[in-house]
């Protein structure tokens, strides 16, 4: 599963991990954006769940090959990364590499990766679809009328980092653009997808059954936006 480098808006290389479906070059794409761990093995898995559903995937590495291998060294790495030029230049560049074949192109993330998913659905025109899994910007830096594709959420009501109430601020602000969006509550805590949350010394917890279904909700909602389906 290679390492490949594509360009930035700005001109510059960002590289990322890349994993290609059976259907090659011409399947939907699909940009996965990290926790806040890093582009770590995990994340490489649910690039490979994806690919293995049909979806061309790539994910940008926005640490720059640096990993948060413990929560105050993530934490370090998140605070310093610039989200608007994350967005606006790592996410896009990769939408716009996969462009180059796809026709359809989407952008899902987790965690932190969720609060750059619902930036992306901003920033990115060139996005079709996109879909974030527990997390959100400031709600103040949400402006819901740049967002015009439609858009998931996935949100755990017991949720330490990313409160549910903030979940409920933001919905009132799409519902009154206009926004096309979908957004499911989980009796959760925090990065309930993440299967390698067990035991940890942390307030985030592994859910198979509220996992199972929000995958199942993300495979038809890429699967109607980005498929034809």
């Amino acid at each position: 599963m290679p390492q490949i480098t594509f360009k930035r808006p700005d001109g510059t290389d960002c590289s990322g991990f890349s994993v290609e479906p059976k259907a090659g070059a011409a399947a939907p794409g699909l940009v996965v954006i990290q926790e806040w761990w890093g582009l770590n093995d995990q994340i490489k898995g649910v690039a490979q769940r994806f690919a293995d559903q049909g979806y061309r995937v790539l994910v940008p590495d926005l640490y720059r090959g640096k990993l948060g291998l413990d929560a105050k060294e993530a934490e370090h790495l998140m605070t310093n990364l610039n989200f608007a030029d994350a967005a606006g230049q790592d996410i896009r560049g990769a939408v716009q590499h996969l462009k180059q074949t796809s026709a359809q192109v989407g952008i899902t993330g987790f965690c932190m990766g969720g609060a750059l998913t619902l930036l992306s659905a901003m920033f990115v025109p060139e996005a079709d679809a996109a879909a974030a899994w527990y997390g959100f910007p400031p709600i103040e830096y949400i402006d819901a009328g740049k967002i015009t594709m439609p858009l998931l959420g996935h949100f755990a009501t017991d949720d330490q980092f990313f409160p549910i109430g903030n979940v409920d601020e933001l919905e009132k602000k799409l519902k009154a653009a206009g926004a096309r969006y979908t957004f499911h509550r989980y009796q959760a805590q925090h990065a309930f997808a993440n299967e390698e949350n067990v035991d940890k010394p942390m307030p985030i917890k592994y859910d198979q059954t509220a996992a199972e279904t929000a995958w199942k909700r993300t495979f038809e909602f890429f699967d109607q936006h980005l498929a034809g389906g």
